[in-house]
C-alpha cells in the first residue's frame, strides 16, 4: 500500500499556504459533516419522544436511556480518535464509523421498535470513528498560528449546525406525523450522502488524514491491525447494547474510562516539555468545565424534548408548529443566523484590542446558559389551565443558550488543536468529546432527577416539577461562568501564546 501516492501532487504545504479566507478543502468537509450531522441530530431529536411514546417508557427511564445512549455515542469518539491516531488514519476511520450509521439507520428504518437497540448500537460505534476525525481533518488545513484558523472552525460550526436544523426538525415531524421507521431510516439517507461527498473530494485533502507514518513501515502489521479495529469494533457492539439496555452498566463503564483516560493522558504527557505540559493543563481545565456545561445544554434531547412534548402550546408568533420541531431545531436555526454576526463582532473587538481571550468567552457562554434557563423557569407564568405555556418564550430561550454555545462551542474545537502538541491532535479531540460524554450522562442524571414520578402528576404539576429544576440548572451555570471568569488570568498564562 502506497498511500502517498496520492499525496505527491498535492502537499501539506501548498494546502495550507492558501489565499482567501477558508481553505477549498474546508467546503468537502464542510458538507461531508453536515449530512453526517443531519443523521445524528435527527435520531437525537427522536429518541425520548419515541422511547415514551412507542416503547412506553417512563420519562425518567427515557432519560436516563437518553443520557447512556448519548454519553456512549461520545465516549467512542475518544476511543474512535486514539485509533485513527494510532492505527486508521483519520479518513479510513471516517468511511468504516459512516458505514457503520449507514447500517444502524437501516437496521432502524426496518423496525423502529422491534430492532431500537440493535440500530442505535451500530449507530453509537459509527459515530465514534466518524465524529472527532474530520474535526482533527479540519485543524489540519492550517498552519499553527495561522489566525483564520478559528474562522475555519465557525464556518465548519456552521454546517454542522445546517445539518442539525434540518434533521432535528424533519425526522421528529416525520416521525410524529407519518412513520418512525421512515424517519430512522432517512436520517441515513443522508449520512450516505455525506460518506458520497468525502469520497469523491478525499484526492483534494493531498496527506491529511493519511494513516500515522510510523504505522506505514510494516505494511503486513499494519493490515493486521486494520482488521482487528474492525473486528473489534464489531465485537464491542453486544457489550454496548448490554450497557445502555441496562443503565447500571452504563454507571461502571463511566467510573472506569474517565479515569482510565486521565492514566493514559499523563503517561503522553511525561513525553511533553515542560511548557507543552502548562498548555495540555489549560486543555484540560477547558475540558472540564464543558462537562459542566454539556450537562446543562443537553437537556435539549432529553427533558426539555418531552417538556415541548406535553406543555407547551403550538403557536409561535404568527405560526402553528409542533413544539418539538421547534425543540429540536431553533437552537440550530439561531446558530446559522447569528453565528457569522458573533465571528464579526469578534473581530471588530479584536481590531480595537478589547475582544474577551477564551477563557473570558466560556465564562460568558455559561452567563449566556444561565439567562436561557431562567427563561424556560419563567414560563410557568405563563401557564394556562391544561398546563401548557408559552412557546414563544420557550423559543426565546433557546435564543439566548445559542449565544451561550457560540462562545464556547466552536472556540473548544479550534484550542484543541492550539493548545495540543500535533501527534496528540486526535486523542486531544477526542477528550473533547468524551468531556462531551460525561456530560451527557449527567444531562441524563439531571433530567431523571427532574421526571421521576412526573407520570403521575397533571400536566400543570409536572411543568412546575420541571421548571423548578431549569431555575436549579441556571443557578449552576451562573455559578460556573463566574468561577471561570476570575480564574481566567491564571488560565492565560498556562496558554501562553495560544489566544
Amino acid at each position: 500500500m502506497n498511500q502517498t501516492a496520492s499525496s505527491n501532487a498535492l502537499s501539506l504545504e501548498n494546502i495550507q499556504n492558501f489565499e482567501g479566507k477558508y481553505p477549498k478543502q474546508l467546503w468537502a468537509l464542510f458538507f461531508t459533516e453536515m449530512w453526517e450531522r443531519f443523521c445524528f441530530y435527527g435520531n437525537r431529536g427522536m429518541l425520548t419522544i419515541f422511547m415514551v411514546d412507542i416503547l412506553l417508557m417512563t420519562e425518567k427511564d427515557s432519560n436516563l436511556k437518553y443520557g447512556a445512549i448519548q454519553a456512549f455515542v461520545y465516549a467512542f469518539t475518544f476511543l474512535g480518535g486514539l485509533l485513527a491516531d494510532k492505527i486508521l488514519g483519520f479518513r479510513k476511520s471516517l468511511v468504516w464509523g459512516g458505514i457503520l450509521m449507514v447500517l444502524g439507520s437501516a437496521v432502524l428504518g426496518f423496525s423502529a421498535k422491534e430492532f431500537f437497540y440493535v440500530g442505535i448500537c451500530l449507530i453509537i460505534v459509527g459515530t465514534g470513528f466518524f465524529k472527532p476525525n474530520i474535526s482533527t481533518m479540519v485543524g489540519e488545513l492550517y498552519k499553527e498560528g495561522d489566525n483564520r484558523r478559528d474562522a475555519g472552525f465557525g464556518l465548519f460550526y456552521s454546517g454542522i449546525n445546517i445539518g442539525a436544523l434540518f434533521g432535528g426538525a424533519i425526522c421528529v415531524w416525520v416521525g410524529k406525523n407519518y412513520s418512525w421507521n421512515l424517519a430512522f431510516g432517512l436520517s441515513g439517507v443522508f449520512i450516505l450522502l455525506g460518506l458520497v461527498v468525502f469520497l469523491m473530494t478525499k484526492k483534494n485533502l493531498g496527506p491529511i488524514g493519511l494513516q500515522p507514518e510510523h504505522s506505514t513501515g510494516n505494511e503486513k502489521a499494519l493490515k493486521l491491525k486494520e482488521k482487528l479495529v474492525y473486528a473489534g469494533s464489531i465485537a464491542v457492539l453486544p457489550l454496548v447494547y448490554l450497557m445502555i439496555t441496562n443503565t447500571r452498566y452504563t454507571d461502571i463503564f463511566m467510573y472506569i474510562v474517565g479515569p482510565v483516560t486521565l492514566v493514559y493522558l499523563f503517561y503522553e504527557m511525561s513525553k511533553l516539555t515542560a511548557a507543552q505540559n502548562k498548555k495540555m493543563i489549560a486543555a484540560m481545565i477547558f475540558i472540564v468545565f464543558s462537562i459542566f456545561f454539556w450537562a446543562f445544554f443537553e437537556q435539549s434531547g432529553g427533558s426539555l424534548n418531552l417538556f415541548a412534548k406535553d406543555n407547551l402550546h403550538s403557536q409561535l408568533a404568527f405560526f402553528n408548529i409542533d413544539p418539538n420541531v421547534v425543540n429540536n431545531s431553533s437552537n440550530s436555526f439561531f446558530v446559522v443566523l447569528f453565528s457569522p454576526i458573533v465571528g464579526l463582532l469578534w473581530l471588530a473587538l479584536a481590531k480595537k484590542k478589547i475582544e474577551p481571550n477564551a477563557v473570558v468567552k466560556f465564562g460568558l457562554g455559561f452567563l449566556f446558559l444561565a439567562g436561557a434557563f431562567y427563561l424556560f423557569y419563567y414560563t410557568r407564568f405563563f401557564v394556562d389551565a391544561n398546563g401548557k405555556t408559552s412557546l414563544n418564550i420557550f423559543t426565546m430561550a433557546y435564543l439566548v443558550i445559542t449565544f451561550g454555545e457560540l462562545c464556547l462551542s466552536p472556540i473548544g474545537l479550534s484550542l484543541m488543536t492550539k493548545l495540543a502538541p500535533r501527534k496528540l491532535w486526535g486523542m486531544m479531540m477526542g477528550m473533547w468529546f468524551l468531556a462531551s460524554a460525561y456530560g451527557q450522562y449527567a444531562a441524563g442524571l439531571l433530567g431523571a432527577d427532574m421526571a421521576d414520578g412526573v407520570e403521575k402528576l397533571s400536566l400543570t404539576e409536572k411543568l412546575m416539577i420541571y421548571t423548578d429544576g431549569y431555575k436549579n440548572l441556571a443557578l449552576y451555570a451562573l455559578i460556573s461562568g463566574a468561577v471561570l471568569i476570575l480564574i481566567s488570568p491564571l488560565v492565560r498564562k498556562l496558554m501562553q501564546d495560544v489566544k
